[in-house]
């Protein structure tokens, strides 16, 4: 099931069946307190979220996904008539899985779709790790640091998984732009750089095996000295 949140109902109707002739099960609002109302306690697969609503913006909505414990592991998409490169940060750091501006072809949608919802697959079935103090089970999207569960973002969570599976190695900007928020801004890494700051502050004394590597990018050390 994909719920698609958009106010323009000729864009609404086109997505929809096209996203039905595909072969998913959507449905359709056109607003956050729609959803609300009629999405009853169906859980989605992948949410398909405007930006700009009446009412509750796209943000406001994916804000309240992120921060539901039952909800916050769920893909999201924002669609939007904003192109600016501004407008995907801000949407991006706020928790999007993937962006795309109007107009769009369906077929670039489908395909974005796809993608979004294999990487949640992949990430579903890979094994747990450890490094330190510092547990992660992609299965359970949990993390552990002494025991205790750490409360991260989706993205946060993501970030500190792709450090980990490559643990001791420098991974640049650009490379975890790509992979972990699947885009890249065009040499823009502050995004990068404030998950890796915030993602330390909640590692607490575990967030320094986050290290710095000057001019290049990050890498996690695993390993005590």
């Amino acid at each position: 099931m994909i719920y698609l949140v958009e106010d323009d109902p000729s864009i609404r109707k086109l997505v929809s069946y096209a996203l039905s002739g595909a072969g998913y099960e959507v449905s359709s609002f056109e607003s956050g307190e729609e959803m609300k109302a009629k999405g009853g306690k169906t859980k989605p697969e992948l949410y398909l979220l405007d930006i700009m609503l009446p009412g509750l913006s796209g943000l406001e909505i994916l804000s309240e996904i992120r921060s539901d414990a039952a909800l916050r592991d769920i893909p999201v998409i924002m669609l939007t008539a904003k192109g600016t490169e501004y407008d995907k940060i801000l949407g991006l750091d706020s928790g999007a899985d993937d962006y795309i501006a109007k107009p769009f072809g369906m077929m670039e949608l489908l395909a974005r779709i796809k993608a979004v919802l294999r990487r949640t697959e992949r990430q579903k079935q890979k094994d747990d790790l450890t490094w330190g103090k510092i547990s992660i089970s992609p299965s359970s999207h949990t993390v552990r640091v002494a025991g205790s569960k750490a409360e991260l973002t989706l993205k946060e969570f993501n970030l500190l998984l792709y450090l980990m599976e490559n643990e001791g190695i420098v991974l640049d900007r650009d490379s975890i732009l790509n992979t972990v928020w699947g885009y890249s801004f065009d040499g823009e890494n502050r995004t990068v750089d404030v998950h890796v700051r915030h993602l330390r502050e909640k590692l607490g004394d575990e967030g320094q095996r986050i290290e710095t590597v000057k001019g290049v990018g990050y890498r996690f050390r695993g390993h005590d000295e």
